[in-house]
């Protein structure tokens, strides 16, 4: 009789709301799982009562090991990371050590880490996980699941492989799992997503479903992608449809959306992102989140890489450039996050 296969030892760096979220999913299964988390109040909220998850019309505690850096000397078949950008490279390095010789770093994070991680590890042992679903940390290991969804994973380097196809088998109890060998394309497209949909969060201060009802909302986050989308192209990037239906080259403005307020494209545009705000109407900014815990914002991984690549491209992004100086003058006390401070921002780049 054959020996049954070990489970994986997994790694969790980071316990917000989608670390915290994942831990508790992958524990439900019986998964050997430890997390990390460099927060005090965190770490003792679970080791007093547990991963308490609630959403999907129910509430649950699993309980699980939580510690504040990986143990010394025990080696991990896979280290998620699900720190704020900001964070990722330091957490990285922190669990490069406990990362198994064959093992794999899964990069959670938005914007464009994969490369960040890739530097410190290779990119032969990167995988990213771009995530359509959303999760906030209430309070302080009590997590609410705000929106369904699953995720798409795919190499940095390479096509998909044992690694990657079992890793998606764990995740599965999380929602559907896509595999790609367009990784690349993934992530440029949630990124143009979450610099409008996280950034517009932030400056607005509300969750996603308030804000998106307003025309002057819809029309800002078309903006802001479309500046993403064309950056992407200039960087020789294939879009993938986000959860298989948003297509980030189709919602991107043209000249013809530009012109007409009342175009039939535009329109649909329109009724498509009215849409996507019904669906993840319950979504909540983790930038803003961070900022209230007093944490950096992870702007500058968003629409500051956009913004970046746009200048050495020599392609503009005013309006990227404007969602970055905004959330950063909110991060240092200068500007509260309101509906009237999002109206201004609109209001004072008509010109651009």
């Amino acid at each position: 009789m054959e020996a049954e296969a070990a489970s994986p030892a997994i790694l969790v760096m980071g316990l917000g709301g989608i670390g915290g979220t994942v831990a508790g999913y992958l524990l439900e299964q019986g998964l050997s799982v430890t997390a990390v988390s460099t927060n005090d109040r965190i770490r003792e909220a679970v080791d007093r009562s547990g991963f308490l998850l609630s959403g999907e019309g129910e509430t649950r505690v699993v309980r699980g090991p939580v510690v504040a850096a990986p143990p010394p000397g025990e080696r991990f078949d896979y280290v998620l990371l699900s720190t704020q950008p900001p964070q990722v490279e330091e957490a990285a390095e922190s669990a490069r050590a406990s990362l198994a010789e064959d093992g794999r770093m899964v990069v959670f994070q938005n914007g464009l880490c994969e490369e960040r991680v890739a530097r410190i590890i290779g990119a032969k042992r990167v995988i990213g996980a771009v995530i359509a679903w959303g999760a906030s940390m209430v309070g302080p290991g009590i997590y609410e699941r705000t929106s369904a969804g699953g995720f798409t994973l795919g190499r940095l380097e390479g096509s998909p492989d044992e690694k990657l196809r079992h890793l998606a088998l764990m995740l599965e109890s999380l929602g559907p799992v896509d595999l790609t060998e367009n990784l690349r394309g993934a992530r440029w497209s949630k990124l143009a997503i979450n610099c409008a949909i996280s950034s517009l969060g932030t400056i607005g201060g509300d969750r996603l479903g308030a804000l998106i009802v307003h025309r002057f909302v819809r029309r800002l986050t078309l903006e802001i992608m479309t500046e993403v989308v064309e950056i992407a192209r200039a960087e020789n990037v294939r879009l993938e449809k986000v959860s298989g239906t948003l297509d980030l080259d189709w919602i991107a403005l043209s000249e013809a959306d530009r012109k007409s307020a009342g175009s039939p494209s535009l329109l649909s545009k329109h009724t498509l992102l009215l849409a996507v705000g019904a669906r993840y109407r319950r979504l909540r900014s983790s930038m803003l989140s961070a900022i209230e815990r007093g944490r950096t914002p992870a702007v500058d991984f968003l629409n500051g890489e956009v913004v970046t690549r746009g200048q050495r491209l020599a392609i503009p992004t005013p309006m990227n450039e404007r969602v970055v100086e905004t959330i950063h003058a909110i991060a240092r006390g200068e500007l509260r996050s309101s509906m009237e401070l999002l109206r201004r921002l609109y209001d004072e780049t008509r010109s651009t």
